[in-house]
């Protein structure tokens, strides 16, 4: 059965990495349903952050082969019940005077900041979880959706220990 994963990455932080991680999906007919990279607390390396699709064959084959590329220093797939995961959403949304008080209400109880206001137009950041994000863009889209610009998931595991650090490398 086809599940949703994430995968987090430590590799080196220089050009071309993003594109080898990307052609290894792409070679493979695996999609990406977002990917995040920045660097971390070393500036030799970036962590990366990938949320895709597949059985436990797939995600078993990614994990072998993300982790033969030489630029790749740690792979691990991110367990869904351990991990913290968020995404930031900027939207604007067309408000009509009437529909204001309502998407005013909807924008405050996602912890939404209004960044932009005109007379019928806000610009919204939320950063929440994927499925949060989600429902908040099918409730505006009732109200009127302008524009979205949405990252990609980034994520970590709960806790003190992480298999992710570069302190180790």
């Amino acid at each position: 059965m086809e599940e949703k994963f994430t995968v987090g990455m430590i590799v080196n932080n220089q050009a071309g990495v993003l594109n080898r991680v990307a052609g290894l999906f792409g070679k493979r007919c695996y999609n990406i349903d977002s990917i995040t990279v920045g660097e971390t607390e070393n500036q030799q390396y970036s962590r990366m952050t990938i949320v895709s699709r597949g059985d436990e064959y797939t995600r078993e084959q990614v994990l072998k082969q993300l982790s033969k590329l030489y630029d790749v220093k740690k792979v691990c797939l991110l367990p869904e019940e351990s991990a913290i995961s968020r995404e930031h959403l900027l939207i604007k949304m067309h408000i009509p005077a009437e529909m204001k008080a309502k998407a005013t209400e909807m924008i405050n109880s996602f912890g939404g900041k209004i960044l932009d206001f005109w007379d019928d137009c806000v610009t919204v950041e939320i950063t929440d979880s994927t499925q949060m994000i989600d429902e908040f863009i099918h409730l505006a889209a009732r109200i009127g959706i302008l524009e979205i610009c949405r990252s990609g998931c980034i994520a970590m595991v709960q806790g003190k220990e992480s298999p992710l650090t570069v302190t180790d490398l």
